[in-house]
């Protein structure tokens, strides 16, 4: 009697730079507070491998990742939103805030780049001579922490 095997190849998609994936995600800092997921949307994000649209450190997480696979990674803040950079941080004179506004702590304002972009800022402080707004990122100088599933490749 002769048994006849048949080698069977199964190719597994493995996300590399250039390819287009969707990702689900929970976000969270080191103390274990949710700030972010695409679960609890219920719709996974989607971006290019490697084209500088996500941290570089999520990117780099999900490059070599396979369609189904989860996993687990912790982001130091120098490969996710870089560290708080105190030029970012301005202040004005209250007398040079708009008549009719009335900011306050923890309101977000814009302020302008020398191009004219908006940048958001939050005021973290207002006192009767100055007002101090922070434009870094809300998430600057913080480690993050991911569970990641990618869910396609395109």
């Amino acid at each position: 009697m002769f048994i006849l095997f048949r080698k069977i190849t199964i190719q597994m998609s493995v996300a590399k730079k250039g390819d287009t994936v969707k990702v689900h995600y929970v976000g969270t800092l080191n103390d274990g507070e949710k700030f972010d997921s695409s679960v609890d949307r219920g719709e996974p994000i989607e971006f290019e491998v490697g084209a500088g649209q996500m941290i570089q450190g999520f990117d780099a997480a999900v490059e070599g990742m396979t369609v189904g696979e989860k996993k687990k990674v912790h982001i130091p803040c120098d490969e996710a939103y870089g560290p708080a950079r105190e030029e970012l941080i301005v202040k004005f004179p209250v007398d040079q805030i708009p008549e009719g506004m009335n900011p306050q702590v923890g309101d977000q304002l814009a302020l302008n780049s020398p191009s004219g972009q908006p940048i958001p800022a939050v005021v973290t402080e207002l006192n009767d001579t100055e007002i101090v707004l922070d434009a870094n990122s809300p998430m600057a100088g913080k480690d993050l922490n991911f569970d990641i599933e990618l869910v396609a490749i395109a």
